[in-house]
């Protein structure tokens, strides 16, 4: 049977074990860096594939270095520890994986990062569709803009950022969307609340630089890979504006939990024919074959962590 298990304070131990203090340092203040990594179910092959698992170790440490965390473990060790906990787990279905690396010293009323103690935990949950929606989604632009590179860099995944996602996911679905639609502080386009964003216009696709205040996404990286390598199409970064996604032909978002979302309306404006459109089909069908293991041309992003039985 499944258990769940967490990785906590340098032991695999029942997820009801691994807590921390109230008076924890991250808790107060969102010094931690975590990173959403996907395990992925093979139901034919009786396997289970993470994807790109060592990338996103690579940007989670990234983030701890912003951070001045100090955690012992590289990316190769952080990928064992991974396999250790899910074969621990012994999960047979879709999981989010939830490493986190965290200010962990129990201290408050200190703003400062250095001399302050940190550590590593990791948790695996089983997990379906983020989005909660069948075909395109519809999405608004939110009144709340992306915080800008100079506030809090949102190239990598701190965790107190991402108050300025919740604030914009939240508000789209009171409003009864799906998803919101961030801009920069001069009015172009950046990303999802939790997502990478693409745009096609006749059969060319697009997508903001991440200088525009998006995260360096490894689904992104692997999107423009797909599309590059199976349809013949170079993904060109540039600067998008609020009005050009109202006539293009199709938008997509990416992401480790979302994969590659169409999107079938903008503020109550369908985009295209407002449904799925056939760039977005080819590349999130490719795009969920590759995850699951079941292309040998890009095996190498697929890590199987063996399981008994």
């Amino acid at each position: 049977m499944p258990q769940e298990m967490a990785f906590f304070r340098g032991n695999i131990v029942p997820i009801s074990e691994a807590k921390v203090s109230v008076m924890t340092h991250a808790l107060h203040y969102g010094t931690a860096v975590f990173e959403g990594v996907r395990g992925n179910w093979n139901e034919a092959q009786n396997k289970l594939f993470v994807f790109r698992m060592a990338e996103h170790y690579d940007r989670l440490l990234q983030g701890c270095r912003m951070m001045l965390m100090d955690i012992p473990y590289n990316t190769e060790d952080l990928c064992n520890i991974t396999i250790e906990l899910l074969q621990s787990c012994g999960y047979k279905q879709d999981l989010y994986i939830r490493p986190l690396a965290y200010k962990s010293q129990e201290l408050v009323a200190n703003l400062r990062l250095q001399d302050l103690d940190s550590d590593f935990t990791l948790m695996a949950v089983p997990f379906g569709a983020y989005i909660d929606a069948e075909g395109a989604i519809d999405c608004t632009t939110s009144s709340w803009r992306r915080i800008d590179d100079t506030i809090i860099p949102p190239r990598v995944k701190i965790s107190g950022h991402y108050v300025n996602s919740i604030l914009a996911k939240t508000e789209a679905t009171l409003a009864g969307f799906d998803e919101a639609i961030m801009l920069t502080q001069d009015g172009d386009v950046s990303e999802g609340s939790g997502e990478n964003l693409f745009m096609v216009v006749n059969g060319s696709i697009f997508t903001p630089p991440v200088a525009d205040n998006n995260l360096t996404g490894i689904t992104r990286d692997s999107a423009i890979t797909l599309a590059k390598d199976l349809l013949g199409i170079e993904v060109v970064e540039r600067r998008i504006r609020r009005s050009e996604l109202y006539l293009c032909d199709e938008v997509f978002l990416t992401g480790t939990a979302a994969h590659i979302t169409p999107v079938g309306s903008l503020d109550r404006r369908p985009i295209g024919e407002g449904g799925v459109g056939p760039i977005a089909t080819k590349l999130r069908d490719a795009y969920v074959e590759v995850i699951k293991g079941d292309n040998p041309d890009y095996i190498r992003w697929c890590t199987e962590v063996p399981l008994e039985g």
